[in-house]
């Protein structure tokens, strides 16, 4: 079996020892088959830890655990088939789970089949009958989500400019709760905006976000797999949410929302229709005191309202976590000679021994955080002035670290040596100015390849420009080579020996 990633196998792991959900479910939510989610998951208990304490281990110890040396298993052995009909017709029931019958069935055959092939033979005999199946809907379990096709206008107040306000609606599959919140656009930082909204308006969150598929939820849905947008992803797992997107055009996965979209444009955008709104905010006042009239409405079938409903389903949920998700966007960098990463043209430190190893940088309008393999290595607040860089002392090498690293101050100017005098002058110089040498190390060695593409004569006499108009930019640098400014200095010297030959008649001889 192939290993997973560390995030998807403590995905699994929290998916099903906290949040409490099925193997299949799980599966579905981090795109992992369910047999392997089973696979860990029997890894894990195997091992006697609790759930707090192997999240707090390092990755290379949780693999350690998770994958001892494996025995080798006797495939002579003559297996019994389990009760197919007898499986088809427990699985149906609530609570029941593959495990626990493949469990009941090993206790009756001790020899028989592992999990895996368990579920695979019942698959197997399920294909050959076509069951008519009825969606069912477990309280506090999935929050399906989605837009209303109609749109809010609201006029600009400033320029007067028409914009359309997208209607999100988030809708409990226990008792038909709904939320709904206006939002500029369909944008990813208003999704999960609108996401956090409806966890806070219930008091709660589910097991399992239903969500459609749009790309900020879900970056593709088919046949290959299902591939969750990242930071939608991040959401999910600071509110402990597996993802369960619907099948594309398959409406029927989310009927539940469809109703609710159809009933809130009945019910709550239809009453907007003459009304002039100026902000969103102004279009959220006006929604709240309609969404409480719907969702206090008595359903005729039911004989009690949503909210009657919900009081049931509330108890269902999952407590909310102590902090508000905030939220952030992902990039992947690799740490550069000078311990630092860029991000958006400004730089932060890492510590020194990470250099050319791969980060994950997770920032926010306020917040950079940098993680190596899901550990965190440092945090800084965001800066937002080009090539401005956050530096941490406690990142930087010491002193005499310098001299056994990959590159240090004396091998750059041992490099000028072969290039020129002014070579050195300048990197001494670009040295000395930086608070940090190894700041500098990466402009120095870009400045120093130069001599391969120009050659190093021109690259010294561009250098010793550079020194005259103090430029000290790899760009600086490089719009001096290639527009030949450097040829000013080598035409004035020329000038300069030829007016003081013995020769030459000095303006004394025209007296």
């Amino acid at each position: 079996m192939e290993r997973l990633s560390m995030r998807k196998i403590k995905d699994i792991l929290k998916l099903r020892f906290i949040t409490e959900i099925s193997y299949r479910q799980i599966s579905r939510a981090v795109n992992v088959p369910s047999s392997t989610v089973s696979d860990y998951c029997k890894r894990f208990e195997i091992s006697k830890c609790t759930i707090d304490e192997l999240l707090e281990i390092d990755e290379d110890k949780i693999y350690q655990i998770l994958f001892p040396e494996k025995l080798k298993i006797d495939k002579t052995t003559k297996r019994p088939l389990p009760n197919f009909e007898y499986i088809h017709k427990e699985i149906a029931k609530k609570g029941i789970t593959f495990e626990l019958l493949w469990m009941k069935y090993k206790e009756q055959h001790p020899d028989g089949y592992a999990l895996s092939r368990f579920k695979e033979l019942y698959y197997s005999f399920k294909n050959k009958i076509s069951p008519t199946m009825r969606q069912t809907y477990i309280p506090g379990h999935q929050m399906f989500v989605d837009y209303s096709g109609l749109s809010v206008a609201y006029r600009d107040a400033i320029t007067g400019e028409i914009h359309k306000a997208q209607i999100f609606v988030a809708v409990l599959g226990g008792s038909g709760c709904a939320f709904v919140h206006a939002t500029p656009s369909q944008k990813q930082e208003y999704f999960i905006k609108s996401h956090i909204l409806a966890y806070e308006f219930y008091g709660g969150a589910p097991k399992i976000n239903v969500p459609d598929n749009l790309k900020s939820a879900i970056i593709s849905n088919n046949k290959n797999g299902i591939v969750v947008n990242e930071s939608y992803a991040e959401m999910c797992r600071h509110y402990n949410c597996g993802v369960e997107p619907a099948r594309p055009k398959k409406p029927q996965d989310k009927g539940i929302v469809e109703q609710a979209v159809q009933g809130i444009q009945r019910w709550i955008l239809a009453v907007f229709r003459h009304r002039t709104f100026f902000s969103v905010d102004e279009i959220n006042q006006a929604i709240a005191p309609l969404l409480d009239q719907y969702n206090s409405k008595k359903s005729r079938h039911l004989g009690a309202s949503r909210y009657e409903l919900f009081e049931e389903e509330k108890l269902q949920l999952q407590p909310l976590p102590a902090n508000r998700f905030i939220y952030k966007e992902i990039k992947i960098a690799t740490v550069d000679l000078s311990y630092h990463v860029k991000l958006l043209d400004c730089y932060y430190s890492v510590p020194f021994k990470y250099l050319s190893e791969k980060v994950e940088i997770k920032y926010s309008t306020a917040l950079v955080e940098i993680y190596h393999k899901s550990r965190l290595l440092a945090t800084h607040p965001r800066i937002h002035r080009v090539n401005a860089r956050s530096t941490l002392h406690e990142h930087m090498p010491k002193n005499h670290q310098y001299q056994n690293e990959k590159m240090n101050p004396a091998r750059l100017l041992n490099w000028t040596v072969s290039i020129g005098e002014n070579t050195r002058a300048f990197t001494q110089k670009k040295l000395d100015g930086s608070e940090y040498p190894a700041n500098a190390y990466t402009s120095i060695i870009a400045i120093l390849n130069k001599a391969k593409v120009y050659g190093r004569i021109e690259l010294d006499m561009a250098l010793a420009y550079a020194l005259s108009i103090n430029a000290t930019s790899v760009k600086s640098i490089e719009s001096i080579l290639s527009k030949k400014l450097y040829v000013q200095i080598a035409n004035n010297v020329t000038s300069t020996v030829i007016n003081n030959h013995e020769n030459i008649r000095g303006k004394d001889y025209y007296k």
